[in-house]
């Protein structure tokens, strides 16, 4: 059986981001995904019009069946909605603490729409953090989460908050030309990558990149060879990716 990897996600029914792609993701990673379905939303490639969240119950239920029969490695989590499903996967996490864990901080969805209340997810992540082989967050979620604007102090204050590894992702920055990630471990700066600015938008890229993550982390990667792998790979993606609304957002071709 191939290494597996859990996912706790939101069900996007347009298929481009959410739990389709950490399905397609882990995948071409090579790994097999598991599903925990955090929540069903109503949303397309363009825009999210509301979301109805799994109960703490079942979303337990579903992550335990699963752990009985599969060689669950790592577990990566995307949108959790709601708090009680934050407070319910860091309980989870710390029954199984021999999992690596891939934690990327979902706040609101770049298609637009809230995916919860931010301020009350912002003050609930902070128990994920420490439980986190790696934050995978872009810098308006780096920002959300530390009340911090210089990148740079927002960064080490996660660090503060007890995070292990987290990779800044520059795809909000006013950089036209590139696009530049920040790959730190235990508060130092180990690599920073460049890439050019592909034109558009594109849906479900953030959730791509941490779940090709979670499925090299599953099949015993380092942190950095992770996301090296996975950098390589998302851009490849996004090169092919489909544009289903013109001047609207791609959906990244993960196959």
């Amino acid at each position: 059986m191939r290494p597996t990897v859990l996912c706790f996600s939101g069900l996007d029914p347009s298929g481009g981001a959410g739990l389709q792609a950490d399905i397609e993701a882990v995948g071409q990673s090579g790994a097999h995904a598991a599903i925990a379905c955090t929540a069903l939303t109503v949303q397309n490639s363009q825009q999210v019009f509301g979301f109805e969240a799994t109960s703490k119950e079942l979303l337990l239920a579903q992550a335990n069946a699963v752990v009985i029969d599969l060689p669950i490695n790592c577990v990566k989590s995307g949108m959790l909605g709601t708090t009680d499903n934050i407070a319910a996967l860091a309980a989870f996490l710390r029954e199984h603490s021999d999992y690596r864990y891939v934690l990327d901080p979902v706040l609101v969805a770049n298609s637009g729409g809230s995916l919860g209340d931010q301020a009350t997810l912002v003050q609930a992540f902070a128990e994920l953090i420490p439980l986190a082989t790696i934050i995978t967050p872009n810098t308006v979620e780096l920002r959300a989460l530390t009340g911090e604007e210089d990148l740079q102090q927002a960064t080490d204050k996660l660090f503060a908050m007890g995070a292990h590894a987290v990779l800044v992702k520059g795809g909000h920055e006013d950089t036209p030309d590139f696009i530049r990630n920040s790959l730190y471990i235990d508060g130092e700066l180990v690599s920073t990558t460049e890439c050019p600015r592909l034109e558009g938008e594109y849906h479900g890229s953030g959730c791509s990149l941490a779940s090709f993550i979670a499925g090299r982390l599953a099949q015993g990667d380092s942190l950095k060879a992770a996301v090296q792998h996975a950098e390589t790979w998302l851009f490849g993606v996004l090169q092919r990716a489909d544009s289903p609304v013109e001047n609207g957002q791609k959906i990244p071709k993960r196959f």
